[in-house]
């Protein structure tokens, strides 16, 4: 969408914009989640932004699994006014894009089941059965990134696909 400003978060504002997105929508709005959403992968994740006219709309996180490839992206974030301007497909993109120039050739996401047919619309695959997830029906789902080769990782994903 034109008008829609992706980036890694690039300072303490940039931050704050994230969790602030987050915690209005896994706390306020869905009660996903008590007082805050934060746990130990936020520690070392890159932390992405979606701002329209200068205002953080989206957020989510990414970060690697494993040495050969697997990386996984969750704790993604849009407040109604960016659902509106549809800032979350740039969003995805851009996370997907991200995990694959930093060597990713396979990212895995648990995403709720009201958004899976949104992803299916941008490449992802669901893979198992859907789960309960903090009391939401969600879905694996994965895509394919245009980093390191599959062949890095001889023996699959599928441990951490669970097949």
């Amino acid at each position: 969408m034109d008008g829609v400003d992706v980036r890694v978060a690039r300072d303490e504002a940039d931050l704050a914009a994230h969790h602030r997105v987050r915690v209005a929508v896994f706390v306020e709005e869905q009660g996903i989640f008590a007082g805050d959403d934060r746990d130990i992968w936020d520690e070392h994740a890159v932390k992405v932004v979606a701002s329209v006219g200068g205002r953080v709309l989206g957020a989510v996180r990414l970060y690697p699994l494993d040495e050969a490839g697997l990386w996984k992206g969750d704790r993604l974030a849009v407040l109604p006014e960016g659902r509106r301007l549809r800032v979350g497909a740039p969003l995805v993109r851009f996370a997907v894009a991200t995990a694959g120039a930093h060597g990713g050739a396979r990212m895995i996401a648990l995403i709720q089941r009201r958004n899976v047919p949104f992803f299916r619309h941008l490449g992802w695959s669901a893979l198992g059965d859907e789960t309960d997830f903090r009391g939401a029906t969600h879905q694996e789902m994965t895509i394919p990134l245009a980093g390191a080769a599959p062949a890095f990782a001889p023996g699959g994903y599928g441990w951490a696909l669970g097949t």
